[in-house]
């Protein structure tokens, strides 16, 4: 994490003194529940909450302490039995460091995903509120680069409002994914502890009750959770490149928000560069840099070893704090987009009339031409007009072929723009649930 790309309440999440609090809770909640079995004495518990329920753990005398122990849980224990005092040896009975070392980093996923989808939501309200006011705004559909046929922008922010949409139900599934808790002791058997421990602590943390588990619960689940993170970060890339080529200055059909006292170039006044979109583009890169040790960290040797911890303790709050960032400024970026009709109206008429060439290879179809023969009417007189030699309807109607199966009026029929848009009510639909 750097400063840079962080947000506080993301943030917040992973710092050390909420990680030590989050411990604190999985260690009293357990002893609680071996309090009412009997395991410890209830006053041993009543005392371990009423000592350091709302403590300020020192974060530096933990550091001092591992810089001994080499183990971050003795480290903290040691602290907490300093805090409570006698009955603190009642804390961690049965248990073993991974149970509170996973639970936690379940904890802190699922806040996370919180907030995340949160964040996708805003991501959401921006992409629809300006989709309605250009569902009808008339552009160019481009494959390959090429122009192809009219679309409107609003369609092209409805597809990003479904992609969104498909992401927070993502996010959703791998939030669930991760809420699980293990506190099943050494190998995860239960020997020296109670099962019925597990569940309480489960239930008290607000998270599930993992079916099995070794020393750890299964990475698999954390695989999937980053997983998701990167094919988020990859549609926010997408979306971010879309607005980098609108941007650029010989289409500018839109543009980020540029605001008063902005400097574009150090070395050029004029520039107004799309540094927001390319600075996301960035951001998703590191995203989905993340995916790959998730993935990695599911193999582990037996029922545990710890190649994964060190990954998890630079992905985990990495990810979560930069896609945090990303989605905010996107849905910043959105609110704001300059967007420009008239440019795109311009950009529509450049090619003359070209983006309607399909509509003119059915229609002779339909009259009977041949497919192939009508491919070959079209394309001929195309293929000029591409050249910048005339324009595309006033070719057709000269072309005494054409003329065999299409009247002029016919052939101006084909060029209708609004043929194209017939079936947007349909779309948003769809998409919105509402035109």
């Amino acid at each position: 994490m750097i400063p840079r790309y962080t947000r506080p309440e993301m943030a917040s999440i992973w710092e050390a003194q909420t990680r030590f609090k989050i411990w604190f809770e999985i260690e009293a909640h357990a002893a609680d529940a071996l309090a009412e079995l009997g395991v410890i004495p209830k006053e041993a518990a009543r005392t371990i909450w009423a000592k350091a329920k709302n403590a300020t753990f020192n974060v530096d005398r933990i550091d001092e302490i591992e810089r001994e122990t080499k183990h971050d849980v003795i480290a903290f224990l040691t602290h907490l039995a300093e805090i409570v005092g006698p009955e603190a040896r009642f804390v961690h009975q049965g248990m073993t460091s991974s149970d509170v070392l996973d639970t936690c980093l379940n904890v802190q996923l699922t806040r996370a995903a919180d907030l995340l989808i949160a964040d996708v939501d805003k991501v959401l309200a921006a992409l629809k509120k300006r989709a309605f006011e250009h569902k009808m705004t008339p552009t160019i559909g481009r494959s390959h680069g090429i122009h192809a046929e009219p679309v409107t922008f609003g369609l092209k922010l409805a597809y990003a409002y479904a992609e969104f949409t498909r992401a927070r139900e993502r996010l959703v599934v791998a939030r669930k994914e991760v809420a699980t808790c293990a506190i099943s002791g050494a190998v995860g058997t239960f020997a020296q502890i109670d099962p019925r421990v597990e569940a309480h602590v489960a239930k008290a943390m607000g998270l599930a009750v993992e079916p099995i588990s070794t020393q750890v619960i299964p990475r698999d689940r954390h695989a999937m959770y980053f997983a998701t993170l990167g094919v988020i970060a990859a549609s926010v890339e997408r979306l971010a490149t879309e607005i980098r080529h609108l941007q650029r200055t010989e289409v500018l059909e839109a543009e980020e928000f540029f605001s008063e006292g902005q400097k574009g170039s150090s070395a050029m006044p004029h520039k107004r560069n799309p540094v927001l979109s390319e600075n996301l583009t960035g951001l998703s890169r590191m995203v989905r840099a993340y995916v790959t040790p998730a993935m990695e960290n599911v193999v582990l040797w037996h029922e545990r070893d710890i190649s994964h911890s060190s990954a998890e303790r630079m992905i985990a709050p990495d990810a979560t704090v930069t896609l945090d960032f990303a989605l905010n400024r996107l849905a910043g970026l959105v609110d704001k987009l300059l967007i420009y009709p008239e440019k795109m109206q311009k950009n529509l008429d450049r090619l003359g009339g070209l983006v309607h060439s399909q509509r003119l290879l059915i229609a002779l179809t339909q009259k009977g031409c041949s497919r192939e023969e009508s491919y070959k009417l079209v394309q001929r007189n195309a293929m000029p007009v591409w050249r910048g030699q005339g324009d595309f309807q006033t070719l057709l109607k000269k072309d005494a072929e054409v003329k065999k199966y299409l009247s002029d009026a016919e052939i101006e029929e084909q060029f209708d723009l609004g043929y194209h848009f017939k079936h947007v009510d349909t779309i948003f639909r769809r998409v919105f649930g509402e035109a």
